[in-house]
C-alpha cells in the first residue's frame, strides 16, 4: 500500500509523519505540502521545514505553491474554500498520477470535536453529528488521539514542528471555539474531548440503523426519472416516521426549515381531516435550486428552470 501523507510543518502532521511507519505499517509513504502563499516569509518558512525533515528521513516530498487569493476572487469563493478546493484537487491529482492508494490527513479527536460544535451551531442533521466525514480513500489515522497526547509525544521525543500563529487568531469560528470555547467545556469536565468523540461513535451507529430504515422505506415510495424524483403521498404518510423519511429525501435539495415546515403541516392536515377537505393538487414548494410541486397524490421535485 502507498499512502501519501498531507503535510503542513504543523504539530499534528508532523507527528503522523514521524509516526508513520507505526500508523500505516507494512506502507510506503510520500509527503505533499501545500504552500497557499498567505503568510509571506511564515508560509516559505513552513515549506523549507518540511523539505528539510523529509530529506533527513528520506521521504519522498512533492511541494505546490498556489496563487490562493487570485483563485478566491476568480471563482467568488472564501480564501479557506479556495484553499480546501485546491489542495484536495492537487491531492487527487498526487495520488492519481503516481499510484498512491490513500491520503492521509492530520486532523485529531479535537478537529472532530471542533467541527461537531461547528455543525451544531450551523444547524445540522444527524450527518453533521458524526463529526468529520467518513472517506474511504482518505485515511485519518489521528482521530483517537487528542491535541494533548500528540503535544506530548513530540516534545518527549524531541521533535520540532512549525507553529501558525493565525491559529492564535479569533476572527475564525474554529478558532474561537478551540481558544476560547474548549478551556471553559475542560473545566467543565477534562476528559470532554474523549466524551465527544464517544459520543460521534454512537451516533455514527445509530444513523447507520436510520440510514437502513430510509433507503428501505424511500425504495418503495421514491421514482427517479427524467430528472425528476416522485414520492408517492400515500405511501410517505404510512410510515410512521414519515417527517424523517421526507427530509431525508429533500435534505440535499436546500429547502429553508420555515418551507418544509409548511409542507409538513399541509401534509398533517392532509393525513388527518376528513377525506377531500385538504387539497395537495396545485400547491408547490421553492428552494433556491429546486421546486416541489404537488400533483394528485404525488410531490414532484424538479430542478427549477433557468
Amino acid at each position: 500500500m502507498r499512502v501519501l501523507l498531507a503535510v503542513s510543518g504543523g504539530i499534528d502532521s508532523m507527528y503522523m509523519l514521524h509516526r508513520a511507519p507505526e500508523l500505516f505499517p507494512g506502507a510506503s509513504f510520500a509527503v505533499a505540502h501545500c504552500n497557499f502563499c498567505l503568510r509571506g516569509s511564515d508560509s516559505d518558512g513552513d515549506e523549507a521545514f518540511v523539505r528539510d525533515v523529509c530529506s533527513q528521513l528520506g521521504v519522498e516530498c512533492f511541494v505546490n505553491r498556489f496563487d490562493t487569493l487570485g483563485y478566491a476572487s476568480g471563482h467568488g469563493i472564501s480564501v479557506e474554500m479556495a484553499a480546501r478546493e485546491l489542495r484536495y484537487d492537487w491531492f487527487a491529482s498526487l495520488c492519481a498520477g503516481h499510484g498512491f492508494d490513500a491520503l492521509a490527513t492530520a486532523h485529531n479527536a479535537n478537529d472532530n470535536a471542533e467541527t461537531l460544535i461547528l455543525n451544531l451551531l450551523r444547524g445540522t442533521g444527524t450527518k453533521g453529528l458524526r463529526g468529520i466525514p467518513d472517506k474511504t480513500d482518505l485515511l485519518r489515522p489521528l482521530l483517537m488521539i487528542s491535541r494533548e497526547e500528540i503535544r506530548k509525544w513530540m516534545e518527549s521525543n524531541g521533535k520540532s514542528w512549525r507553529e501558525d500563529r493565525t491559529n492564535a487568531e479569533n476572527e475564525v469560528k474554529r478558532n474561537k471555539i478551540r481558544n476560547q470555547v474548549f478551556p471553559v467545556f475542560a473545566e467543565i469536565n477534562p476528559s470532554f474531548i474523549r466524551t465527544l468523540g464517544a459520543d460521534m461513535d454512537r451516533i455514527r451507529q445509530t444513523d447507520d440503523i436510520a440510514e437502513d430504515y430510509f433507503r428501505e422505506a424511500a425504495g418503495r415510495i421514491v421514482k427517479e426519472a427524467a430528472g425528476t424524483v416522485e414520492i408517492s403521498v400515500p405511501g410517505l404518510l404510512a410510515l410512521k416516521h414519515w417527517r424523517y423519511v421526507l427530509w431525508r429525501i429533500l435534505e440535499d435539495s436546500s429547502f429553508s426549515a420555515e418551507t418544509f415546515d409548511k409542507l409538513c403541516t399541509l401534509l398533517e392536515r392532509y393525513r388527518t381531516e376528513p377525506s377531500g377537505t385538504v387539497t395537495l393538487s396545485g400547491k408547490k414548494f421553492e428552494a433556491p435550486r429546486y421546486i416541489l410541486r404537488a400533483r394528485k397524490k404525488n410531490l414532484i421535485l424538479q430542478l427549477r428552470e433557468a
